[in-house]
C-alpha cells in the first residue's frame, strides 16, 4: 500500500554500485530504512544529491509493518535548500546536528510533534541569517523536550548551578563533575528562555560557547544510550572559532 509522508534524511549508505539504503525520519512512520535503486545513474529520477543529511523530503512510499527495509515510489526535495549546501557555517551546523540526531532519535513509530520540531528547525536554519553561532545550542536544548529529558526550569535564572545528571537548576554544587556553574548556568537559562527570533541577542564568547557545547554533549550522553564520540564536533568548533 502506498502512503504519502514527509521525511528528513539521517544517513545514506551505499548498497551496491548504483543503489543506496537511506535512513529517513518520516512523519508517518518514524525512523525507517529505504532501499533506493539507481540513484547513481545519470538518468535516475531520484539522484544521490537529493539524499544528503537533513534534506527535507516529500515522499510516496510502500510500508510493510514487518519489513526491515522499505521501498520508495516517489521522492523529491521540498523545500529545496537555498543556503545550507553553500554556506560553510550552515553546512557544518547541519553535519553536526545530523550526527547528534542520528545517535539520539531512535523512534520507529510516528512522533508527529518531534517530526514537526525537526522539520521546522531545519527549514529555519536554511532561511535564517542571524543567531547562527548559537543555533546548535538552542536546537539541542529544545530537542530534549521531545527526547524526555528537558531541564527542570523551577530555579532557572536564580540558581548558580545546573546538575546535568538530574537535569535541574540547583542552588548548591553537586558532588560529581557533571555540573554547570556561572557564567555558563546563566547562558544555559537564557538559551532555554529565549524565542528563536531573539537568539541573536544572546552574546556568548567563543570560549564559553565551547564549554556549553561540551557540557550539552555530556548531558546527552548521560540521558541517551550509546552516544559515543561525536566526530563532527572538531570541524564545527574550528568553523565557529
Amino acid at each position: 500500500m502506498l502512503h504519502k509522508t514527509r521525511g528528513i534524511v539521517f544517513k545514506t549508505t551505499d548498497y551496491s554500485e548504483s543503489s543506496v539504503v537511506v535512513q529517513i525520519f518520516t512523519e508517518k512512520f518514524g525512523l525507517q530504512s529505504y532501499l533506493i535503486n539507481g540513484v547513481k545513474k545519470s538518468k535516475s529520477k531520484i539522484r544521490y544529491n537529493m539524499l544528503q543529511p537533513l534534506h527535507l523530503l516529500d515522499m510516496v512510499v510502500y510500508n510493510k509493518p514487518t519489513g526491515n527495509i522499505q521501498r520508495v515510489a516517489e521522492l523529491k526535495n521540498d523545500p529545496v535548500f537555498q543556503t545550507i549546501p553553500y554556506d560553510i557555517i550552515k553546512s557544518s551546523l547541519a553535519m553536526f546536528l545530523n550526527e547528534m540526531l542520528y545517535k539520539s532519535v531512535k523512534q520507529q513509530s510516528a512522533d508527529e510533534q518531534l517530526f514537526e520540531y525537526l522539520y521546522t528547525s531545519i527549514h529555519l536554519l536554511d532561511r535564517t541569517e542571524s543567531g547562527l553561532q548559537n543555533f546548535h545550542l538552542y536546537f539541542l536544548l529544545r530537542l530534549t523536550r521531545h527526547l524526555g529529558f528537558f531541564p527542570d526550569l523551577t530555579l532557572a535564572g536564580k540558581a548558580n548551578y545546573f546538575d546535568l545528571k538530574d537535569g535541574a537548576f540547583t542552588a548548591h554544587p553537586s558532588s560529581h563533575s557533571f555540573v554547570l556553574q556561572q557564567p555558563h548556568t546563566g547562558y544555559w537559562a537564557a538559551l532555554l528562555s529565549h524565542s528563536f527570533d531573539k537568539l541573536h541577542t544572546i552574546k556568548i564568547a567563543n570560549a564559553d560557547r565551547r564549554v556549553l557545547l561540551s557540557k550539552l554533549i555530556d548531558y546527552y550522553r548521560l540521558h541517551v544510550e550509546n552516544m559515543g564520540e561525536i566526530k563532527s564536533l572538531q570541524v564545527l568548533e574550528e568553523i565557529l572559532s
